[in-house]
């Protein structure tokens, strides 16, 4: 894999760590600007908001000019952001920072999905996006739950601080090691922006975006609260949020890796066995959530299968949207994005019910099913051997 895909995979993991760090900081973001633990958990949904509209918007916006100075801005104006956050003492306005952060988000993702796809030969796509995406789940491992733990010890403002700071190596690494200049070649034989948008009446592309939509929005319902299920359902202490959010986080690069090698040729067999498996998964983490050995044993497996269902799903909407090259990262940007906007705010609904801190992880369950039974009859013409299928 060429280096500059590695120096898009560090930006990423800044990035990830913001995007998945409020996992370990509502409960101290909630006493601090004193609202709600739920209504905190708004924050999640915010930034996905910014991410859904941003993605497609700042691609057709930016599709034209220098990938090296759009990519720089993005995560300039993304550092900027979250500066401005941890110095914030108002809800409203920490509100409006992750927007803005996730636009910076949404623009650089969607224009490095495409860059990753055209860095590596058509038959490789699978395995560029895994690298990439190995920033996320590096993010997961370490930079998030260093981030809960950093939270935990000096507040959830130094969490903030500390994302901008890891931007600015990351923007250091961009502006060295991508190509400046507007890729002219590539511009030559460029679709009309018309033709690229008109990619999303396919039904075979609706369906992989919808499907990614639902795996993702399964895994940030549960990820967003899992600070709950730790301290509440187990009964443990604060430090071990960070020890589930490590687990998670390994888990996730072990499924985007073995999905990364799949997921090129053969993502039926991945949908196919890892669909029922993270199925079953979440209502066994709601049942055994007061045994933690049992629940970080889970917690590592659901990980690993959230994020290879996931990617494999992601990765085929990059093939769905070949015909738009400008525009496909900010589709599966856009289809990520949409779960992760609706899973924390159908997870937050679930806090007052009975289920208490574990009702995220019921939703989980149910977001799953609906993927699930939405894919049976592609799957089943998969299994079938009918190799047109979306899902082959």
């Amino acid at each position: 894999m060429p280096l500059p895909l590695y120096l898009l995979a560090m930006a990423v993991f800044a990035m990830g760590t913001s995007e998945f760090m409020l996992a370990g900081l509502l409960p101290g973001i909630a006493s601090d600007v004193d609202v709600a633990v739920g209504t905190a958990g708004t924050l999640t949904s915010a930034f996905a908001v910014g991410m859904i509209i941003g993605a497609p918007l700042v691609a057709a916006l930016a599709r034209n000019w220098p990938r090296r100075s759009s990519l720089l801005g993005f995560i300039l104006t993304f550092a900027a952001a979250h500066a401005v956050g941890a110095s914030t003492t108002s809800f409203p306005v920490l509100f409006a920072t992750r927007v803005v952060a996730a636009l910076a988000n949404a623009g650089f993702l969607a224009i490095a999905l495409t860059a990753a796809a055209t860095l590596v030969s058509p038959d490789k796509k699978g395995r560029a996006l895994a690298v990439l995406l190995s920033g996320t789940t590096v993010a997961t491992i370490a930079g998030v739950p260093g981030g809960s733990v950093l939270g935990t010890l000096l507040g959830w403002r130094a969490t903030f601080w500390a994302v901008a700071a890891v931007c600015l190596p990351a923007a250091l690494g961009i502006l060295k090691g991508i190509p400046a200049g507007r890729e002219e070649d590539e511009a030559t034989g460029r679709p009309a922006l018309r033709a690229e948008l008109a990619q999303l009446t396919g039904p075979r592309l609706i369906l992989v975006m919808l499907l990614g939509a639902l795996v993702n929005a399964a895994t940030c319902a549960s990820l967003t609260f899992l600070a709950p299920v730790v301290t509440d359902s187990a009964g443990l202490g604060e430090l071990w949020i960070s020890v589930a959010l490590v687990l998670f986080g390994a888990g996730s690069f072990v499924g985007v890796t073995v999905a990364g090698r799949l997921s090129d040729r053969r993502p039926g067999p991945v949908i196919a066995v890892g669909g029922p498996l993270l199925l079953i998964g979440w209502p066994a983490m709601a049942m055994l959530a007061n045994e933690p050995v049992a629940l970080f044993i889970l917690v590592f497996v659901q990980g690993a299968l959230s994020f290879a269902l996931g990617s494999t799903l992601i990765t085929r909407v990059l093939y769905e949207a070949a015909g738009a090259p400008t525009m496909a990262g900010s589709y599966a940007t856009a289809a990520l994005n949409v779960g992760a906007a609706v899973g924390p705010v159908i997870a937050a609904a679930t806090l007052n019910t009975e289920a208490g801190a574990r009702g995220p992880l019921w939703a989980s369950a149910l977001l799953v099913a609906v993927a699930l039974l939405i894919a049976f009859p592609r799957l089943t013409a998969v299994t079938a051997g009918r190799s047109t299928e979306v899902l082959q």
